[in-house]
């Protein structure tokens, strides 16, 4: 590779960071946001009263035989 080359390689490897930064400088607080990825809200869902109650039966378990485990 001649050396005329190479400049036009680091030239171009240059224009595209100049580019980069200056996209970086005027977007600071939302580079990496999208439109799509900020409206994204999770929904809320809740569990019936059966659910919740086994739920809380297997934890009772959880604890009771950590309890005994540690005696």
């Amino acid at each position: 590779m001649d050396s005329q080359s190479m400049l036009k390689a680091i030239d171009a490897e240059l224009e595209v960071l100049v580019r980069a930064r200056s996209i970086l400088n005027n977007n600071e607080t939302n580079f990496l946001r999208t439109p799509a990825a900020s409206k994204r809200k999770r929904g809320k869902y809740t569990l019936s009263a059966e659910a919740r109650e086994r739920i809380a039966a297997a934890q009772r378990k959880r604890w009771a035989a950590r309890k005994k485990a540690a005696k």
